[in-house]
C-alpha cells in the first residue's frame, strides 16, 4: 500500500499546487520581484483583424465599435478575415467599407481562424498587428492601452483583460475568470503570461509568428515569445467585454473543443523546449497540471477507494467523504462545485477526443462532436 499513498499524496498535492499553491507563490513573487513594462503614450500604425466565420448577427455592431476607438483615424486599419463564410457577413462588411475606408474584407478559403488571421497578416503593412473576436467589445481607450507596452522594446505581445458580462443562467465562468485573469496579472509581472484570450491582444509585426492553424494563438504565442528571447505580458486596463454562454452545460462542450487544442500544444507544440527556469515553472504549473486537473482528481478517486478498502487509516476515510461529498453537491447544485466539476471532466473527455481523432483546424457548430 505504500506505493498506493504515494499515488494519493502526489495527486493531491499536485491539485492543490495548480490551483491554490501556484497562484499564491506567484502573487507573493510579484510583489517582490515585479518586472516593469516600459509604457508610454506611443501610436504606431495598428491593423485590426477580425477572423469572421458566419458573424452576420454581430459584425456591424463589431466594426462600428472599432470605428469609433479612440485612435488616430490615419494609424487604423480594421480587416474582417471572412473564413468562407456562408450567411450575409461579406455583404455586411462591404456595406460598411463603401462608407468607411478604413475597413476592408478579405475573404479566405475555409481552413480556420488561424489560416485566415495568417493570411490577413500577410497582406497587411501595419507597425502592430491587433485581434479580437467578432462578438467582442472593446471600450474607446483599449487600443491605446494595448499598444504602449510596445514603448517597451522587449515587449513582443500584449494582451488585454477580457470582461465578461453577467450571465442570466447557471455558468459561472465570470468567477473563474475573474481568478483567471488575476493571476495572469501576477504572471506578467514576473515577465511573461502563459496564455492570452482572443478578445484583445497584439503583436509587433515583426514579432508574428504563423503556428500550426490547429493550435490557435491563446495557449501559442505566449510560449513562444519567450522561447524567442521576448516578452508576452497583460494590461488589465485594455479593456473588452464579451458575454458568456448562459449554462454551465454549454459552456462545458466550449470547454471540450477548447482542451482538445489545448491538448495538442502540450503534446506536440514544444511548450518547454528552451524556456528559462521561471517561466518554465509557470507552464508546467499554470498549463500541464491545470490541463491534467482531470486526470489527476481520477488517480486521486481511485487511490482513495484502494486505501479505504484496504483500511489504511482514517485520514483516507475522511479524504473520501469529502471527495464524495462535493462531487454530490456538484449533482444537486447548479453553483461552483458543478462548474468546477464539469470544466475538469471537459480536460478528460478532450484529451479522449484528441487521441481518437485529432483536432481539426475548423469549428462547425452545427455538428456534434
Amino acid at each position: 500500500m505504500v506505493a498506493v499513498e504515494i499515488v494519493f499524496w502526489a495527486s493531491l498535492a499536485a491539485l492543490a499546487w495548480t490551483h491554490v499553491l501556484y497562484p499564491l507563490a506567484a502573487a507573493g513573487l510579484a510583489r517582490v520581484r515585479r518586472r516593469r513594462i516600459g509604457q508610454d503614450a506611443v501610436t504606431p500604425s495598428v491593423t485590426v483583424i477580425i477572423a469572421a466565420w458566419n458573424e452576420e448577427d454581430v459584425i456591424e455592431r463589431r466594426l462600428e465599435n472599432l470605428l469609433a476607438l479612440d485612435y488616430p483615424a490615419d494609424k487604423l486599419r480594421i480587416v474582417v478575415a471572412s473564413d468562407a463564410s456562408t450567411d450575409r457577413t461579406h455583404e455586411l462588411v462591404e456595406a460598411v467599407a463603401a462608407r468607411e475606408p478604413r475597413v476592408s474584407l478579405l475573404v479566405c478559403p475555409r481552413g480556420g481562424k488561424v489560416a485566415a488571421q495568417d493570411r490577413a497578416v500577410r497582406e497587411t503593412e501595419s507597425d502592430i498587428v491587433a485581434f479580437s473576436d467578432a462578438n467582442a467589445t472593446w471600450s474607446p481607450d483599449a487600443l491605446r492601452r494595448l499598444v504602449r507596452s510596445f514603448a517597451d522594446p522587449e515587449v513582443a505581445y500584449v494582451c488585454g483583460r477580457l470582461v465578461l458580462t453577467d450571465a442570466a443562467g447557471s455558468n459561472k465562468e465570470g468567477v473563474y475568470w475573474r481568478f483567471e485573469t488575476w493571476l495572469r496579472e501576477q504572471e506578467s509581472a514576473l515577465g511573461s503570461v502563459t496564455g492570452g484570450n482572443g478578445s484583445i491582444y497584439a503583436l509587433r509585426r515583426s514579432d508574428y509568428v504563423e503556428v500550426d492553424p490547429r493550435f490557435g494563438h491563446d495557449l501559442s504565442l505566449p510560449y513562444l515569445m519567450v522561447q524567442h528571447g521576448r516578452r508576452a505580458v497583460y494590461d488589465p486596463e485594455a479593456l473588452a467585454q464579451e458575454a458568456p454562454t448562459p449554462e454551465i452545460e454549454t459552456e462545458y462542450r466550449r470547454k471540450v473543443r477548447m482542451f482538445e487544442h489545448c491538448w495538442l500544444i502540450v503534446l506536440r507544440g514544444r511548450m518547454l523546449r528552451g524556456q528559462p527556469p521561471g517561466y518554465l515553472v509557470e507552464i508546467l504549473s499554470h498549463r500541464h497540471l491545470r490541463y491534467g486537473s482531470g486526470l489527476l482528481h481520477i488517480v486521486l478517486l481511485a487511490s482513495n477507494i484502494t486505501l479505504v478498502a484496504a483500511r489504511s487509516g482514517w485520514v483516507y476515510d475522511v479524504a473520501l467523504g469529502l471527495q464524495v461529498a462535493f462531487f454530490a453537491l456538484a449533482l444537486v447544485w447548479r453553483g461552483l462545485p458543478r462548474y468546477y466539476s464539469l470544466v475538469t471532466w471537459a480536460t478528460v473527455v478532450s484529451l479522449w477526443n484528441y487521441l481518437r481523432r485529432g483536432v481539426p483546424a475548423t469549428w462547425d457548430p452545427g455538428l456534434t462532436r
